[in-house]
């Protein structure tokens, strides 16, 4: 009798939970919201910009870029030469580039001040073929020249003709060398004409 009043008791308190946790799960529980869609309270808060301190930190001006000036041109000394340019130029880009870079690392090891090195404007030259019968004239092909400047200075007279007679032979066909002293126009050579921004300048210094 004992053990059978046990079991009733039991089968009574199970089913007395069920209810009570099944009562909870309706109150908690909306219609509108199934089971998987179910998310904790504080999950669904929205988080935006936490974490993140850049903000807090204040911004940093700009620098604007100053203008490129002239450097100043060395003279010559009885002993030494000034700032020298040594240009390559040539229609094969790919050979004007590796020339002008030997002649970079030949003057290194040789311990000669290269001040800058750097490429001018690439020029363009269009050549003109006449019909057999006619006057008109098209154009037939169009040759690029690419041009390269190592610029050296302070170059001792007596290690001068040793640079130029290693120069010389291992310069490569197609490509043209030439040496002379550095001056204003070549540093104005460096950078691009703006021919409409003349004409606009000059209308203004005419008024």
């Amino acid at each position: 009798m004992n053990s059978l009043l046990n079991k009733v008791l039991r089968l009574q308190n199970s089913r007395a939970l069920v209810c009570v946790a099944s009562s909870v799960q309706s109150q908690v529980l909306t219609p509108q919201m199934p089971l998987g869609l179910l998310h904790r309270q504080y999950r669904s808060m929205p988080t935006h910009g936490i974490g993140r301190y850049k903000r807090f930190i204040p911004k940093l001006q700009k620098k604007k870029k100053e203008k490129v000036q002239m450097k100043e041109i060395i003279e010559a000394t009885s002993t030494k030469f000034g700032v020298i340019n040594v240009c390559v130029s040539g229609y094969d880009m790919t050979l004007v580039e590796h020339y002008s870079q030997y002649i970079h690392n030949l003057c290194k090891r040789l311990d000669i001040k290269v001040d800058e090195s750097y490429a001018l404007p690439t020029k363009s030259t269009e050549v003109m073929v006449m019909q057999e019968q006619g006057m008109k004239m098209f154009v037939d092909a169009v040759l690029k020249t690419h041009e390269r400047v190592v610029q050296i200075s302070e170059l001792k007279a007596t290690l001068f003709p040793i640079l130029m007679e290693v120069i010389l032979k291992n310069q490569p066909e197609g490509v043209q060398l030439c040496l002379k002293e550095h001056t204003k126009e070549d540093y104005l050579a460096r950078f691009k004409s703006r021919p409409e921004l003349e004409q606009l300048l000059a209308k203004i210094h005419n008024y």
